[in-house]
């Protein structure tokens, strides 16, 4: 657990956090409320959020459009307890004591929201599973 909150803390990365990296802490966030820490970045972030990735959120009734990506630090990482990658390869650093997931999703750029929404919920099923094992509710 970090230190800071006692909250654990999440790190989505994918290449432009533009898009996967981005519907998965706007999950994150949505499910776990604030008993989570949520952090996303990219290796390389692109100039904006994918439009897509932004509608496909909307139809769930959340918003990312205000969203940002963000360049990948060494200190978001340090800062984490869990970093998930999503098709970044080796780029993200590897703290000893930190948890690693690579979640194999479909890069949504450059594709419409019919081939978003797939992704969409396939990364609030891999969210909900996460949020059960890190930081599930005290009544159930």
């Amino acid at each position: 657990m970090a230190e800071s909150s006692g909250k654990p803390s999440v790190l989505f990365v994918c290449v432009h956090n533009a898009g996967r990296s981005q519907m998965a802490a706007a999950w994150l966030t949505h499910l776990a409320g604030d008993r989570v820490e949520v952090r996303s970045a990219g290796s390389n972030p692109g100039a904006s959020v994918n439009p897509a990735a932004v509608e496909a959120m909307a139809e769930v009734g959340i918003d990312i459009s205000a969203e940002t990506p963000k360049v990948l630090t060494v200190d978001a990482v340090r800062e984490s307890d869990v970093c998930i990658t999503m098709g970044c390869g080796d780029t993200c650093p590897v703290f000893p004591g930190k948890r690693y997931l690579d979640w194999q999703l479909e890069d949504p750029a450059g594709q419409g929201v019919e081939a978003v929404r797939p992704i969409r919920d396939e990364i609030r099923t891999l969210v909900e599973g996460l949020i059960a094992e890190i930081a599930p509710e005290a009544t159930a």
